[in-house]
């Protein structure tokens, strides 16, 4: 008797888990492609704060260049995106991700969007662990302060302008918190180094474009 409970049991335990392994299943293939539609939509409005609809008529999501850990100055840690902004034939703006090691708690996840005339079209951080009410003033959610990089460039300021002030450059810190901008500042000159060094491939004819890796 204690046998074919014990049996019995085990019987009604794996049924049960069949079950419940069919019904995450369900779940997951039904929703997986709303879940996909969502992450595109929220991936999209981070990409419009930058260049925004009136600016392009193409497919930023659908017009990317692969980049990776093997491009100087990044800062990358795993391949990402570099996306196209184009109005008709021409291309208008990139859009590239960079990594700030060095911020003060953490790296700091950013992109960064450079005008084909080599000026900032914006930059936002995408992912970081600043000190609440201190560094996470990096995130336009909480400062308007990375709308100081709009319309800068290599030439504007000159190599020794970018730097914060503390530093002798033109970009404010944070009050109590200067490691924090020193860190987007440097990532983001380097984005601007970046795309200068590599302005063919990603303004030029779309046969320049290298993959990843080359």
């Amino acid at each position: 008797m204690l046998w074919q409970s014990i049996s019995r049991n085990s019987v009604l335990l794996a049924i049960f888990a069949v079950c419940t392994t069919l019904l995450i299943a369900g779940t997951y293939l039904s929703t997986r492609d709303q879940i996909a539609l969502e992450k595109r939509r929220a991936e999209e409005k981070a990409l419009l704060q930058i260049v925004p609809r009136e600016r392009h008529d193409n497919s930023m999501l659908d017009e990317t260049l692969p980049v990776g850990p093997e491009s100087k100055g990044l800062g990358l840690k795993e391949n990402k995106r570099i996306y196209i902004a184009r109005q008709g034939d021409d291309i208008v703006a990139a859009i590239i991700p960079a990594r700030a090691p060095d911020g003060y708690t953490g790296a700091i996840d950013l992109i960064v969007g450079v005008n084909v005339d080599g000026s900032i079209a914006g930059v936002r951080a995408l992912a970081h662990k600043e000190t609440p009410g201190l560094g996470d003033k990096v995130d336009i959610k909480k400062s308007d302060w990375v709308l100081g990089f709009n319309g800068r460039s290599l030439e504007n300021p000159e190599l020794a302008g970018w730097a914060v002030q503390k530093d002798k450059g033109v970009f404010d810190q944070f009050t109590g918190a200067t490691i924090t901008p020193r860190a987007v500042v440097a990532a983001t000159l380097r984005v601007l180094q970046y795309a200068q060094a590599n302005r063919a491939a990603l303004f030029g004819e779309r046969d320049q474009i290298p993959k990843a890796g080359e």
